[in-house]
């Protein structure tokens, strides 16, 4: 049976005609145009990211380029103004005529031991409270509060350390201000950051070494102490070294427990008084009694502290090479 397209008068409609070879083309060239300019946009968009990228790494390169032309410009005045005060004699010998004269011994002697006891008292304890809040301490609020307060400590000026220390040790406890006093002082300003590059360094560690050691029924401390520190060893390194630096360099710190401005003997013990390049390269630069006759020994100080910085620095960057290519993963 057929059945055919009619009205209700009974009348055969004409078939609907097929839409024309024109309307065709026009909607091709439309939809043609529509996916150039679409290509057109996204060149756009494309060249337009690739400008941005490129200046913001211009931007980059030019900022590092500046901080090294700085960093050289300053290292460079200091060499060559402090050089010709670089003799031994100016390297072993006390200081004499008001400071005018002679050597830097004490301050060099003063400046190590520094930086050595502090290192002594602020890496332990640094180290003891970073492996607690990172593999100990449970995460809450006074997890929190324990590493605002670090992020805070790490960014208080050292004079409030100074004052700190002056109060607690000299004024409450009763030590005396010297080489000891200082140590401590310096130790609490330098902790902080101690802390948290060893909470990173350990963070860092693969969870599988964590995971493997206890599988093969190792206590936690054990597995802290054989496979997470020997792995972190490197990355703790990195704190040790700003530290050492921050510790050499401190004037505020120790102008209040321990530092003197003429003491032309080396300290006797950890309870004596001491000199320091840091101190001693301020006094002279502000309160001697003729700065511009100074101006030599001023320069080869800070030569000399630079370098003193350098070389333990050096020494620690050794250090971390070492233990990062001794526990290096397979």
């Amino acid at each position: 049976m057929t059945f055919e397209n009619k009205d209700l008068s009974g009348k055969r409609n004409p078939a609907p005609k097929k839409e024309s070879q024109k309307t065709t083309c026009q909607k091709n060239s439309f939809q043609k145009s529509t996916c150039q300019k679409n290509a057109f946009q996204k060149t756009a968009y494309r060249k337009r990211q690739d400008f941005f990228q490129k200046a913001a790494f211009l931007a980059m390169k030019l900022s590092i380029i500046s901080v090294i032309l700085i960093l050289l410009l300053i290292v460079g005045d200091i060499f060559i103004k402090g050089y010709s005060a670089i003799t031994w004699e100016f390297l072993t010998e006390m200081p004499s005529n008001q400071m005018t004269e002679g050597g830097i011994l004490p301050c060099i002697i003063g400046t190590v031991e520094l930086v050595a006891l502090s290192l002594l008292v602020a890496v332990p304890l640094g180290i003891i409270a970073a492996v607690y809040l990172t593999e100990y301490a449970a995460d809450g609020k006074i997890k929190n509060c324990i590493e605002q307060a670090v992020n805070n400590l790490a960014g208080t000026p050292s004079v409030i350390f100074g004052l700190f220390g002056m109060a607690l040790f000299i004024k409450y406890i009763g030590l005396p201000m010297s080489l000891l006093t200082a140590s401590l002082t310096m130790g609490l300003l330098i902790m902080p950051a101690i802390i948290r590059t060893t909470q990173e360094a350990l963070l860092s560690v693969p969870k599988e070494y964590r995971e493997a050691s206890h599988a093969l029924g190792v206590t936690k401390w054990e597995t802290i102490r054989r496979a997470v520190l020997p792995s972190a060893f490197s990355g703790m390194i990195t704190g040790i070294i700003i530290s050492v630096g921050r510790a050499a360099g401190e004037t505020a710190p120790i102008l209040f427990t321990g530092a003197v401005y003429y003491y032309p003997r080396l300290p006797d013990s950890v309870f004596s008084p001491f000199m320091a390049l840091s101190y001693h390269l301020y006094v002279m630069a502000t309160e001697s009694m003729n700065i511009e006759l100074t101006r030599s020994l001023q320069y080869g100080t800070a030569f000399v502290l630079l370098a003193i910085v350098f070389v333990m620095n050096l020494a620690a960057v050794g250090v971390r090479k070492y233990y990062k290519m001794k526990f290096k993963p397979n």
